[in-house]
Formats: structure tokens, C-alpha cells, sequence
């Protein structure tokens, strides 16, 4: 008899789905996987940072100050700036639609700055593969010109024409933007094919130069750009597909914060390499085949 008088017993999920709609209670997963999502990134970059402290701390110390050292800090440190903003997004209350797209707005500067500083890396590389040629040099930063105010032009444009959502659950914090419009993966079509570029020259150069230059430093500053230019092709091209065949997705912004990401890491983490390795080679007294004033 008693039994009977109870009352039913229902989970938090199951009162959370009573409560509020459908619509409310995916929009609250979706913002607490992305929370989990940015925090992973956050620890992720965080040791990468750990693990490269020693030969960072000495490349900072012993290296001439040049504009590559100046690109070098740059790159490195924008991405902190962008992974907090982000964390911010995701962690932060915020109610306010306009608010939380003027954070949106800061972090996409930063996510901007970032790419633009990892490609300069690599357009001086292969300025240097090239023999310094300033022909060369004008026709790379010209075009990586172009593309950055295409880029920005183009992704302010589509972050205004957003829809912001938050969560109507309380205790679930976060914002984030959700677009179809077809302006969101136009960027990494210019950004596609400006790589693809590079990488074109990138071979070109190796093959006219391989049997005439085929030291050490060559081969590595080789090896580094067409593995930055594989990585940075198949990470632009899923920016490019995933908002083609899953337009209302959620996660557009994190799979372009992680393309920001890996690219520094990677331009950073193969300039500490090359530098070392060159700083090495003169203390032992070997050659050094490629000019190294542009690139280090």
C-alpha cells in the first residue's frame, strides 16, 4: 500500500528533460562537450608548451633578435590568448547574445593573427629554399596578403550573420555560434589553396636543387615544410567539408581553433629543430648548404 503512494523517482537528466524542451537540452550537451573539448585543447597545449620549455628558453636567450624571432613569439603566445578566450566562452556565464559575440570577435583576431604569423614561417622557408629570391618573396607575401584580408573579410562577415546560443538550463554555462551560411569554410578554401601553393614550390625547388644541394639543413627544412603543408592541406580541408556536409553543426569553431592550434605548434616546434640543429652544426664546425638569416 505503501508502495503504491510513492511517488516516481526521476533521474536529474529525466526532471532536466520534464523541465525544459528538446531543443534546450541538446543545445546544454552541446555546450558541455565543448567545454570538454577546449579544456582537453587548453591541457593539451599546455604541455606541448612544458615539454619544449628548455629549448625554447634557450633559442629566446642565445638567438639574435630578428623579425623571425619576433614572428617565432608571436605565434607561440597568440594562441594562449585565443585558448583563454575560448575557455572564457565555454566556461562563463553568459547570458547576453552580444556579449558573448563580442568574445567571439576577440578570439577570432587572435585565431587570424596566429594563422597568419604560421604561415610567414613557411614563406620564409621557402623564400629560403629559393635562394632568397625576391621575386619569389613579393609573389608569396602578396598572395598571403590577399588571402588574410579575404579571411577576415570574409569570417567577420559570417560571425555577424551568426545565431548565438546559450543555455536556458541552469548551471550550464557557455555560449556559442551556430552558422549555415556557405561564407564559413571560404576562408579555408583561399587559405587550401594558398598552401597548396607553397607546397608546389616547396617540390619544384627540391626537385630542380636535389642532386646540387643535399645537406643536412636542406633536407630538414624540406621535410618540415611538406609536412607542415600535408598537415595544414588536411586540416583546412575538413574546416572546408565539415560545414559543407553538416552545416548546423555545433563544433565548426573548435575544429577552426584546432587548425590554429596545430599549425603554431608545429611552426614553432620545427623552428626550435631547425635552430638547434644549426646552432649545432656551426659549433661543429660543418657546412650550413641554406642561408639561415631569414629563418632563424
Amino acid at each position: 500500500m505503501h508502495d503504491a503512494c510513492t511517488a516516481p523517482v526521476f533521474s536529474p537528466l529525466e526532471r532536466t528533460q520534464m523541465e525544459y524542451s528538446a531543443d534546450d537540452v541538446a543545445t546544454a550537451r552541446i555546450l558541455q562537450y565543448l567545454a570538454y573539448i577546449y579544456t582537453a585543447l587548453a591541457m593539451f597545449w599546455t604541455y606541448d608548451y612544458v615539454c619544449s620549455l628548455h629549448e625554447e628558453s634557450t633559442f629566446l636567450l642565445r638567438s639574435p633578435w630578428t623579425k623571425v624571432k619576433t614572428l617565432y613569439i608571436i605565434t607561440r603566445y597568440v594562441p594562449f590568448c585565443l585558448i583563454t578566450t575560448s575557455l572564457y566562452l565555454s566556461l562563463a556565464s553568459n547570458e547576453n547574445p552580444n556579449k558573448c559575440q563580442i568574445f567571439i570577435n576577440i578570439y577570432t583576431c587572435f585565431a587570424v593573427i596566429s594563422l597568419t604569423c604560421s604561415e610567414c614561417f613557411f614563406v620564409f622557408r621557402t623564400h629560403a629554399l629559393w635562394n632568397r629570391g625576391r621575386i619569389v618573396l613579393v609573389a608569396m607575401l602578396s598572395t598571403l596578403f590577399a588571402v588574410v584580408i579575404s579571411f577576415v573579410g570574409i569570417w567577420f562577415t559570417a560571425i555577424s550573420t551568426s545565431h548565438f546560443v546559450t543555455s536556458a538550463i541552469p548551471g550550464i554555462t557557455g555560449c556559442n555560434r551556430i552558422s549555415s551560411s556557405v561564407q564559413l569554410y571560404l576562408p579555408f578554401i583561399f587559405l587550401f589553396v594558398f598552401q597548396l601553393g607553397l607546397v608546389s614550390l616547396t617540390l619544384i625547388r627540391t626537385i630542380q636543387s636535389w642532386r646540387s644541394t643535399n645537406g643536412p639543413i636542406h633536407v630538414v627544412l624540406v621535410k618540415h615544410n611538406i609536412f607542415y603543408y600535408v598537415c595544414g592541406l588536411l586540416l583546412s580541408a575538413v574546416n572546408v567539408l565539415v560545414p559543407m556536409l553538416f552545416p548546423d553543426s555545433a563544433y565548426h569553431s573548435f575544429l577552426e581553433d584546432l587548425e590554429v592550434c596545430i599549425l603554431a605548434i608545429l611552426a614553432t616546434r620545427m623552428h626550435l629543430h631547425l635552430w638547434h640543429m644549426n646552432q649545432h652544426m656551426r659549433r661543429s664546425g660543418g657546412l650550413v648548404w641554406i642561408s639561415m638569416s631569414n629563418i632563424s
